[in-house]
Order: structure tokens, then sequence, then C-alpha cells
């Protein structure tokens, strides 16, 4: 019995540090690593093993085994990380992947396993996107809100819970179409539709549950905010289709990823302004062709080999000189939007502060490095949107 509690607690601490997505036996230290039989104990996600060749220098490895009491058998469990190429080391952990292996996200750990892949699909494990949703959406309610007064919480809310379901019901839409392009794709092949985890039928059945729901909440707001965002329904089915057509996917994303800019005041106007709302439209369609321009050089080469098109393809060697010029065009209509609805000086001292902190992204993100095209593209991109959140409102108070 202290033999088995000493090999629980070894692979207690393998289990915990690395979360491994498979494992290994390993018969004899000069042979190849071999797949066996899934303990309920180890969490399955791939069927996938990278070979592992103990001779070869580069890699570090360590082996420890457990002890089954129920069927009184020995596992031995093979760690491994490869330590020669520490750039693919640091692009596996960006890109989900851990040594070789996929690692289990929260979806996989603790929720019920009839519902992963529906989770999966709408992307809950992944919330930048909801973010990037939201937070134009967020920018219009504020700059809608009255002088001195807070922005409506209960929109707000109403507005982020929308901006889940649509974002879940756009990757839903999006894995549907490109399912024939994901199995293709390196980063996309195990989407649920994709890797047959859900039958299209399934996935049509549950992306009709998300937009029941998002009409429940768009119900909610005023008739004229209600025909306004059921229009953007033809942006959200039409966009997966973009890459096929033009090299400019990532404009057409920016039209409908930012339509909450328009929603959002018109939801507490009752109207649109076009001299505040346009210009803050503009922005936002900006920003988006920089990041998500960004974002799509770590699929180029796959883009290349399956023949879908994009911006960082059209824009090859010179894709710094357009972001940088969308860069100047984002805050060039933010300054526009705040100028029109007068707001006061705190909103430029914010922005000017932005504009930093974007061309600071702008010239030192490696394109030639995956690892690199994560943060622009995730957190580190919200702090820009935070500034001009909260100028909006401190500019209100004064």
């Amino acid at each position: 019995m202290a033999l088995y509690r000493r090999f629980s607690r070894v692979y207690g601490s393998l289990h915990r540090h690395g979360r491994l997505a498979a494992a290994a036996t390993l018969s004899d230290h000069s042979s190849a690593c071999k797949a066996f039989p899934q303990h309920p104990s180890i969490p399955s996600f791939s069927n996938s093993l990278t070979p592992f060749d103990p001779t070869n220098s580069t890699y570090k490895h360590f082996i420890c085994t457990r002890f089954y009491p129920e069927n009184q058998t020995l596992v031995q469990l093979l760690h491994y990380s490869t330590l020669a190429n520490p750039k693919k080391e640091n692009d596996d952990k960006h890109s989900g992947k851990n040594n070789g292996l996929e690692v289990l996200s929260w979806i996989d750990l603790y929720l019920p396993k009839k519902i992963r892949p529906y989770a999966h699909l709408a992307r809950l494990d992944k919330p930048i996107g909801t973010w990037l949703l939201a937070w134009p959406c967020m920018w219009s309610i504020t700059m809608a809100a009255e002088s001195g007064s807070l922005p409506d919480v209960k929109m707000m809310a109403l507005f982020g819970c929308g901006a889940l379901l649509l974002r879940g019901a756009g990757c839903t839409i999006n894995d549907l179409l490109d399912r024939d392009i994901d199995t293709k794709v390196e980063r996309t092949r195990l989407r649920p539709v994709a890797s047959g985890a859900l039958t299209p039928f399934q996935g049509l059945c549950f992306l009709g549950f998300q937009l029941l729901l998002g009409l429940g909440i768009l119900l909610q707001l005023n008739n004229f905010s209600q025909i306004l965002g059921a229009s953007s329904l033809l942006l959200v089915f039409s966009y997966p289709l973009m890459k096929r057509f033009t090299f400019w996917p990532q404009a057409y994303l920016g039209l409908t990823f930012n339509w909450g800019a328009l929603l959002g005041w018109a939801a507490i106007r009752g109207s649109l302004d076009p001299a505040v709302v346009l210009p803050l439209y503009a922005s936002g369609v900006f920003w988006t062709l920089v990041y998500d321009t960004i974002y799509a050089h770590q699929d180029k080469d796959d883009d290349l080999k399956v023949g879908v098109k994009s911006t960082a393809l059209r824009f090859g060697d010179s894709t710094k000189e357009w972001l940088t010029g969308f860069g100047l065009a984002c805050i060039g209509s933010l300054a526009l939007s705040g100028l029109n609805a007068e707001i006061g000086w705190p909103y430029y001292a914010f922005l000017a502060a932005a504009s930093s902190h974007l061309a600071w992204q702008i010239r030192t993100v490696d394109l030639s490095c995956r690892a690199d095209l994560y943060p622009i593209s995730g957190l580190a991109r919200l702090s820009i949107v935070a500034f001009y959140l909260d100028d909006s409102f401190l500019s209100g108070l004064v």
C-alpha cells in the first residue's frame, strides 16, 4: 500500500503539472513508445501520439510508474519535452499544445461528456472572441449615456450575454461551412464538426438553439434596435464564405464584429446619430483589420495549401506598413467620434495613451513567430479598449 501511495503521488504530480492528454508505455528504453489501452484515471483527448526516441539527446524525459490495485497492473508513464527548439515549445504553449500532446481545457475537465463538443463548438473555453464582439457595444452604450451619468448597466449586461451567444452562433456557422477546410488545417482539425465529434445536423440544431436564446435578448430592446440587430445576421452567415472569394475577409469580419457600435447607441437613444456612430463603427473595423491580420499570419501556410485567402497573404512582407495605416485610421476615427459627441479632454488623453500602446504592439510583433501572434490578438489588446471605455465615462463626468 505504501508503494501504491508513492506511485500515486508521483503520477498525481505529473498529472497536475503536465495534464497529459495521452500516455505511453515503454517496454524498452531503446524502442519507440507505444500507445496502451486508456485507463479511466488518464483523461483522453486525442488518439495521436508523437513517436519518441530516447536515444535523441534533444529530448529530456522522465518515467514514472503507477500501480492499479483493481486489476493488479503496473503502468509506466512517459513525459517528455523538446529542448533543441525552444521557439517551437513556446509556439506549442500558446497554440494549446503541451510537448506534442493536446492540453485539456476546463470544458474537458468539468463539463459532462455529452455537452463537451457543443461547448467546444461555441468556443466557451476561448472567451477572447466574446470580448472582441462585446467591446464595441460597450463603447457605444457608454458614449450614448447622458453626460455625467453612468452607462446603463442592465443594457451592458444584455449586450454581454448577446455577445456570448452571437459569437457562439458565428463559430457554429463557421465550423459547419468550413468543415471540409478545417480537416486540412493543423489548428482546426480537432474542432467538433471537422473531427466527427458532432454531425452537421447536431451542429445545425445547436445553432438554432443559440439563435433562439439570442432572439430572446433582442426582443428586450426597442423596435428600431430589433430591426438593426436582426439585419446583422446577414453578415454573420456570410462571413465564413468570404475567404473563398476575397483577400479581405478580415475587413468583412470587422463589419460583422463591430455592428454593436451601431446597435448599442440605438438601444439607448432609439435612433442613430451618424456623426458619432459611423466613425465609431469605422474605428472598430480598422481595429479588427489590425488584430485579425496579425492573427491570420499563423495560418498563412495552411491557407496557401487549401486555397483560401486572407489579408496576411495579400500584404505579405508589407504587413506592418498596412497595420500602421489601419492603426492610424482607427485612432483618427475614434478622435472624430469623440469630437462629434462633444466629449471632454480626458477622452483624448486616454486615446493618446492607447495610440502609444497600439504603436508599440505593431512595432514589436514578430509575424514569423506563431507564439507572438496570440498576445496581440488577446488580452493585451483589451487594455487598449479599456482606455477607450474609461475615457468615455470619465469625460462625461467632467
